[in-house]
């Protein structure tokens, strides 16, 4: 009998490992004419927040594109190529405008559309109004958040309202923003990564922190590992993933969260009652916006209701510019000592290099999610997914957008560990289906209560069935 030799661990491969490859350009690059920064300039993309617009211009850097945002003094909104068509000066130190803005080296004016309205050191500016016309995107604000389309203009699409933008009816959304010096993607991805919130967000400490530090980085309630699943949605042009997590007193815990691509997502509640509700709603919107290659600014939505946070732990003054209500370590804040010893987000998702490297990553089965967002993001920007029609008619017809981002707590007695693995897969999949199957109902409003009304059904169906085994038993 032959026995095959045992493989041995490898050790000390430092040297063997210190070429390193380049990065997944294809995803990561969204500078003007690459193929993920044409797609991402299809849509509506935050550039700041209405807060930021003083009476000066904002200089800002979106996809490598060097802009001036600026609000003039009839309330449009203007953005801008950042140097003037004349001889370059920077607008940022141009002149706001009744209607437009000025350039201060020789005092040009430009409507918010670009078009050269007045060129006063000329004495016949005709032919340059005919001429000239100074790089301009449509622009306008919603909800302290200011949106640009830096697209082709003839497929300038519609902006798309979602249900939890108005509803529930005491919703209210309230802006902020969280800056990253790292490329977009590897913090857009981290949202399809939930196993990490049973590491990072529980209490992974060094050593000697304080307490309250600890706590700040932790998220109550998300410590255990949950049994998770990851689905595509809308044809290919999102996904979701549903994490199920077992509770005390027989209970199941269902979360979804859910990407819209390019750079769009919606997550449930972000505090300790996302676990004790039936059925939530946003606590959160987020689009991750790059600034070049090696930065880039999540620009998003608080979202405050009595739904959401039934026991009003969340902070609207702890939100706006590069700041959040929700944990520590979201932005760059802190002394590089507490980064340290008590890592957030912000620090995981830095560390990975100004640019993730793809090639040199070793997935495990948790990474299914990340690398079905890359999968879907590839397709999409290869033109290989085909538009979702119901998103499209309602968008046509003026309708807001149902979104799968929700908490829900059904009631199911606990089997054995392999069975009730199982059990809360099948769960988190009802409460998926039953999701999508509200879809096309034609209000938010009646979307809600038909889900609802389902998980009810299948909560009371679930009790039943643990009584009666009880009762057999």
């Amino acid at each position: 009998m032959t026995h095959q030799a045992k493989a041995q661990p490898l050790r000390f491969t430092g040297y063997q490992q210190r070429n390193k490859p380049g990065p997944d350009l294809e995803l990561t690059s969204t500078e003007p004419g690459t193929p993920m920064g044409e797609y991402m300039r299809r849509y509506w993309q935050p550039v700041c927040l209405s807060e930021e617009l003083k009476d000066v211009p904002k200089a800002i850097r979106i996809m490598s594109e060097d802009l001036v945002v600026f609000r003039d003094k009839s309330g449009d909104i203007g953005v801008m190529h950042r140097h003037c068509s004349h001889r370059g000066a920077s607008l940022e130190y141009g002149i706001i405008a009744e209607h437009g803005i000025r350039c201060c080296y020789h005092g040009w004016h430009y409507g918010i559309d670009g078009r050269l309205l007045d060129a006063p050191c000329e004495a016949d500016p005709t032919r340059l109004k005919e001429t000239v016309c100074q790089g301009a995107y449509p622009a306008f604000e919603r909800h302290g958040l200011v949106f640009a389309y830096m697209g082709p203009p003839e497929s300038q699409p519609p902006f798309p309202d979602f249900d939890s933008y108005g509803f529930p009816a005491d919703t209210k959304l309230v802006p902020f923003s969280n800056v990253y010096p790292c490329n977009w993607l590897q913090v857009y991805e981290n949202i399809m990564d939930h196993m990490h919130t049973a590491v990072l967000h529980n209490k992974m400490v060094v050593d000697g922190v304080d307490a309250a530090v600890a706590d700040g980085v932790s998220l109550e309630g998300f410590g255990d590992m949950p049994v998770m699943q990851w689905e595509p949605t809308r044809t290919g042009n999102g996904c979701v993933f549903v994490a199920g997590r077992r509770l005390p007193d027989d209970k199941v815990w269902v979360r979804i969260t859910e990407m819209v691509f390019p750079n769009y997502l919606q997550i449930g509640s972000l505090l300790p009652t996302a676990a004790r509700e039936r059925h939530g709603t946003s606590g959160c919107t987020r689009w991750n916006v790059p600034v070049d290659d090696e930065h880039m600014i999540i620009f998003g939505y608080r979202h405050f209701n009595s739904t959401v946070d039934p026991d009003g732990l969340g902070v609207e003054a702890d939100c706006g510019v590069d700041k959040i209500d929700f944990l520590e370590g979201q932005t760059g804040n802190r002394s590089y000592e507490e980064g340290q010893r008590a890592p957030g987000d912000w620090e995981a998702l830095v560390s990975q290099r100004p640019i993730a490297v793809h090639a040199l990553e070793h997935p495990g089965s948790s990474d299914v999610g990340v690398y079905l967002c890359r999968k879907l993001l590839r397709e999409a920007v290869r033109g290989k997914s085909s538009p979702d029609p119901l998103y499209e008619r309602l968008i046509a017809e003026g309708r807001s957008l149902p979104l799968y981002a929700q908490d829900s707590v059904l009631h199911a007695a606990e089997l054995p560990r392999a069975e009730d693995r199982k059990l809360v897969l099948s769960l988190g999949k009802r409460v998926l289906d039953i999701m999508r199957a509200a879809d096309d109902l034609p209000t938010p409003a009646q979307r809600d209560a038909f889900v609802r009304e389902q998980l009810d059904r299948i909560d009371g169906g679930l009790q039943a069935l643990g009584q009666a085994e009880t009762q057999a038993g």
